[in-house]
């Protein structure tokens, strides 16, 4: 009679060490400027043992308005998600805050200023994102202003991007596409490598 094998299956357990994720929140703040608030808002972030990965400040005649991507562990980010609203709270501005992931440091030896100025007709801004957009070229920040012009009587924008261009654009091709788009809306701009100057 064949005797019977036996076979041992090992059976590994693997335990994920919470404390090792980082997890990402997304920060809005919008308040009345007053001396103190990055400080303040910086300690926070700090006591809840989180980093700031990236952050946008901005100031709107007296309003301030400040956007951070913080990361984490688990217990970093949920510590902030309780005390940085009523800290904001005491400061006397809004706090609105969201969970995220995957966000990343820019590459900085692909990011490009793109300016333009003209007169600000009706979907101009749609027309210039959609040009980023269609080549899968992302911005990551953006500045308009308006203003009236007394020779023209009529309302000029002045724009500026920082877009992020990946590796399979070709740059110079994109730069004249993006000067024929600029001479059809009547606007005068330029592209500049952030780290080379004017292309």
């Amino acid at each position: 009679m064949a005797k019977k094998k036996s076979f041992v299956i090992p059976f590994v357990c693997v335990f994920q060490d919470q404390t090792a994720m980082r997890h990402q929140l997304i920060v809005n703040i919008l308040g009345t400027d007053q001396k103190g608030i990055l400080s303040e808002i910086a300690g926070a972030v700090s006591e809840a043992q989180c980093n700031i990965l990236d952050s946008r400040q901005a100031i709107y005649g007296r309003e301030f308005s400040l956007t951070m991507i913080i990361e984490g562990s688990h217990q970093a980010v949920t510590r902030a998600e309780l005390t940085i609203p009523p800290k904001c709270q005491q400061l006397g501005l809004l706090a609105m805050i969201k969970r995220t992931s995957h966000h990343e440091k820019q590459n900085l030896d692909h990011l490009y200023d793109v300016e333009f100025q003209g007169a600000d007709n009706p979907g101009l801004l749609q027309t210039v994102t959609t040009f980023f957009a269609e080549r899968q070229i992302s911005i990551s920040a953006f500045r308009q202003s308006t203003f009236a012009d007394a020779e023209l009587r009529q309302p000029m924008v002045s724009s500026k991007f920082v877009v992020s261009v990946p590796d399979d654009v070709n740059v110079e091709e994109m730069k004249a596409s993006l000067d024929q788009l600029f001479t059809s809306l009547q606007l005068t701009g330029k592209v500049t490598d952030k780290h080379k100057g004017d292309l």
